[in-house]
C-alpha cells in the first residue's frame, strides 16, 4: 500500500517531486507509525464491514479501526464480537482486495487472546489493537494480554494505547499518570505503534464540546494535556513515541459557515468556484487549522471518524519542496560539525544543529507521504484525491 496510491500513476507523477513510497504490514514499525496517517474508525457492528474496509481502501485509507468500545452500545458488544469475526473472515477469503492496516479496539484485556483464537487464519489481516483509557495500571494487563496473543498466533501484534483518562487532565494526577503511562509504554516498547489521544473524553471532564470553528488548542485545558503528552512521551531524542492527532467531530457543516473563511484562510487559496463548493463539502476550516496545530505541536496522523475528513488529513501530511529542501542540506554530511546556513529559498536560517531532529522527522514523513513538486500546495493534492 502506499499513500496517494489510489489516483493514477500520471498525477501523481505532476504532484509529486518524490512518490510516496510502499509499505506493508510488515514493514519495520518506525515506517508504520510515520504512515498511520489519517486513521478512519468505524463500530465493528456494520453489516458489511468487509465492504466498507475495502472501499475506503481504494479511496486512500491506509489504516482502520474497528471499534467495539465507545461507539457501540453495551448490549451489541457480543453481536460484535461475532460480526467482527465473520467480516475478517469475509476478508481472508478476497486474496486481491487491498486492505488497509486494521485495528480492534477492544474494551477488555481478555478480549485480545479469545478475539485473536476466534479469528484463526484470518488472524494474518489484523495489525494490532486499540487500547481504550490507558494508564499504568490499566495498561499492563492489556498489554500482557497482546503479547500472549502474539506468541500464540505467531502474527506480529501492536498496541496503540489511547490516552484519555481522567488522570491525564486533573492537574494533581497528571504527572504520576504520565510518568506510569511512560514506564509502561517504555518496556512494551516493541509492541507499542503509536500513542492516540482522546480529546473528546478529556473534554467530558469538564463537560466541553469544542464548536466547528474552534480546534482543540483552542480549549486551553485541552491544549495543556496534549503539550504534557508531547513533553513525556513525544521526544526527540530516542525515548519518545508517535503521537497521533485527537479526533475531529463535524462534517457536512452548513456552507454559510465556511464561505467568509475560505476568501481568508491561509490554508485554502480556492481558485475556481466548483472546487470552492467541493471543499466546503468534503473538507472544513476548523479541521484544517487543526491538523496544522497537531503537525505544529508533534503529532502525527490523526484520529478520523467520517471518510471525508481523511484526503485532508494526507493532503497536509506531505512535504513541500521547501521543507524537503531545507531538511536535505542541513542533513548533508559535510554539515555534521554544525553552523547556520541560509535555506535555498532564500527565506530562512538553517541551524544544523538545532534543526537535525526536525529535519530527520521531516524526511521520515517524506519516505511515506511523498514530497509536493515545487509548484503543488495542499488544494492541488487534495483536488486530486477526492472521488469523481
Amino acid at each position: 500500500m502506499r499513500h496517494f496510491g489510489h489516483i493514477a500513476p500520471e498525477e501523481r507523477q505532476r504532484l509529486f517531486h518524490r512518490e510516496p513510497g510502499f509499505f506493508t504490514a510488515d514493514s519495520p514499525a518506525r515506517v508504520l507509525a510515520a504512515a498511520l496517517g489519517a486513521t478512519l474508525y468505524s463500530p465493528a457492528t456494520r453489516p458489511r464491514l468487509a465492504d466498507d474496509v475495502v472501499k475506503q481502501a481504494g479511496r486512500g485509507v491506509v489504516s482502520m479501526v474497528l471499534c467495539l468500545e465507545d461507539s457501540i452500545d453495551d448490549a451489541e458488544v457480543t453481536g460484535a464480537e461475532e460480526n467482527l469475526v465473520r467480516q475478517f473472515v469475509d476478508l481472508a477469503g478476497r486474496p486481491e482486495a487491498e486492505l488497509p492496516l486494521l485495528f480492534v479496539r477492544v474494551r477488555a484485556a481478555e478480549q485480545i487472546p479469545d478475539l485473536v483464537r476466534r479469528l484463526g487464519p484470518a488472524v494474518r489481516l489484523l495489525s494490532g489493537f486499540v487500547l481504550p483509557k490507558f494508564t499504568e495500571e490499566r495498561g499492563v494487563p492489556f498489554l500482557e494480554a497482546l503479547t500472549a496473543a502474539e506468541t500464540a498466533s505467531g502474527r506480529r501484534l501492536f498496541a496503540m494505547p489511547v490516552l484519555e483518562s481522567p488522570e491525564l487532565m486533573y492537574r494533581e494526577t497528571r504527572v504520576e499518570s504520565l510518568q506510569g503511562i511512560s514506564r509502561t509504554v517504555d518496556k512494551y516498547r516493541d509492541r507499542v505503534l503509536a500513542l492516540r489521544l482522546g480529546v473528546t473524553d478529556f473534554c467530558a471532564s469538564y463537560a466541553l464540546r469544542r464548536a466547528p470553528d474552534m480546534t482543540a488548542y483552542d480549549v486551553q485545558i485541552v491544549a495543556s494535556v496534549i503539550a504534557d503528552v508531547v513533553n513525556v512521551l513525544g521526544r526527540a531524542d530516542g525515548t519518545g513515541f508517535t503521537v497521533t492527532g485527537p479526533v475531529w467531530e463535524y462534517f457536512r457543516v452548513q456552507e454559510r459557515m465556511f464561505k467568509p473563511q475560505l476568501r481568508t484562510s491561509p490554508f485554502l487559496e480556492v481558485r475556481a468556484t466548483a472546487l470552492r463548493e467541493t471543499l466546503i463539502e468534503h473538507a472544513m476550516d476548523g479541521l484544517l487549522r487543526e491538523i496544522s496545530l497537531d503537525q505544529a505541536n508533534g503529532l502525527l496522523g490523526k484520529t478520523c471518524i467520517h471518510p471525508s475528513h481523511v484526503l485532508p488529513v494526507h493532503a497536509l501530511s506531505v512535504v513541500s519542496h521547501e521543507e524537503f529542501s531545507d531538511a536535505q542540506d542541513i542533513l548533508r554530511p559535510e554539515r555534521g560539525g554544525g553552523g547556520v546556513l541560509r535555506s535555498a529559498y532564500t527565506n530562512k536560517m538553517n541551524e544544523v544543529k538545532p534543526h537535525r531532529a526536525w529535519a530527520e522527522r521531516v524526511l521520515q514523513r517524506a519516505e511515506v507521504f511523498g514530497v509536493a513538486n515545487e509548484d503543488i500546495g495542499f488544494v492541488e493534492l487534495l483536488a486530486a484525491g477526492l472521488p469523481d
